[in-house]
């Protein structure tokens, strides 16, 4: 798909059938097939999975690798880049569970805020950024860090589950690798786990794949084409998701701490995600005074349900430190849905109480 065409345009095309075939690949359930062809057991190839591959790559300019969670992505990746004794360079406020796995890795783990500052990359093998984080929603300098990273002979990845293929392109802006959870925006309708890897190199999709196939990790021919349905919508539900998100940031400015959506003119990390995002996304993050003021919030709430993720056709909210984020024990990442914004804002307004 050419880069002219707009992102509406780009993802309806990107799971488009060619001439005779059906509109969107279909699932193929198979464990063996004829030998011969392209693919000869389900562990190694599916059609499937291939159709949504080139969908993926497409959007973000390389070559795509599918997983069955998001997890099992930045996993695989981890364990295929790194060998014992490596240096990684990992954000101390990004999403918890890869720290908890870097932990049980034996290699050498730097923590920096994605915000930075950030430390000399000298003798480092990967740095891996969340931008923006999850889910404290800050923002780094991707073309930045990229060249800094490659002058010290390191690879780059970008963790681009908040953002989305549509709203940035890490492998446009130097990275090496992007890797994302799809069971969020992507999918969007909160029925499947998945997740991918896509990297500017051939012969390091090939690594990956080769490994994916060992381990096992392979996602379901079903689950595959779920994510593909999904994927075409993509375009018009992160625009009512940020219409909505932008409206709930108007509402709750100056009635709750550290409220942050970084498609906010007035939010810390605007400037710099104006400058590599291409479009903002429903997720923001606020905090109310103790964890009773959120059980109280969530429990007023009509449209918003408590949920532990993001980027879904529903307005959703979690209290972050439930699960083991280094947060304040009040911190909601807030989800915009795709309700009708006059609904949703007065809804949130209500449960606040601040109608």
């Amino acid at each position: 798909m050419t880069p002219e065409f707009g992102d509406g345009t780009r993802v309806v095309h990107a799971v488009q059938g060619a001439p005779g075939e059906p509109f969107g690949a279909q699932p193929v359930f198979a464990s063996a097939y004829h030998l011969g062809g392209q693919d000869q057991y389900g562990r190694a190839g599916n059609p499937t999975w291939r159709s949504l591959e080139s969908a993926l790559g497409s959007l973000e300019g390389g070559e795509c690798v599918v997983f069955p969670s998001g997890m099992a992505a930045i996993s695989t990746l981890l364990r295929t880049v790194l060998s014992t004794g490596d240096a990684l360079v990992l954000p101390s406020d990004g999403y918890y569970l890869t720290r908890a796995f870097v932990s049980e890795m034996d290699i050498n783990v730097v923590e920096v805020p994605t915000a930075g500052p950030y430390p000399s990359f000298d003798g480092v093998k990967l740095v891996l950024l969340e931008t923006p984080s999850n889910p404290g929603l800050d923002v780094c300098d991707i073309a930045e860090l990229a060249v800094r990273a490659h002058a010290a002979g390191a690879l780059l990845a970008v963790d681009n589950t908040t953002a989305t293929p549509l709203g940035q392109r890490p492998l446009e802006l130097g990275a090496d690798i992007v890797v994302a959870s799809d069971t969020k925006a992507v999918a969007g309708h909160s029925d499947v786990l998945f997740g991918h890897v896509t990297t500017a190199s051939a012969e390091l999709a090939a690594r990956i794949r080769d490994a994916r196939t060992l381990n096992g990790a392979i996602p379901g021919p079903f689950e595959s084409w779920l994510v593909l349905r999904g994927l075409g919508t993509l375009d018009l539900r992160l625009a009512r998701q940020a219409q909505n998100a932008a409206a709930i940031c108007t509402l709750l400015r100056g009635h709750v701490e550290n409220l942050r959506w970084p498609g906010s003119a007035e939010d810390p990390s605007y400037l710099v995600a104006a400058q590599q995002m291409r479009r903002f996304n429903g997720v923001l993050t606020f905090e109310l005074p103790d964890a009773a003021a959120v059980e109280r919030f969530l429990s007023r709430s009509k449209l918003v349900s408590a949920a532990t993720s993001f980027g879904g056709l529903h307005s959703t909210a979690d209290r972050r430190a439930q699960f083991g984020d280094p947060v304040p024990e009040g911190l909601v990442r807030f989800s915009a849905g795709c309700e009708d914004t006059r609904d949703l804002v007065a809804d949130v307004s209500h449960a606040l109480g601040l109608d």
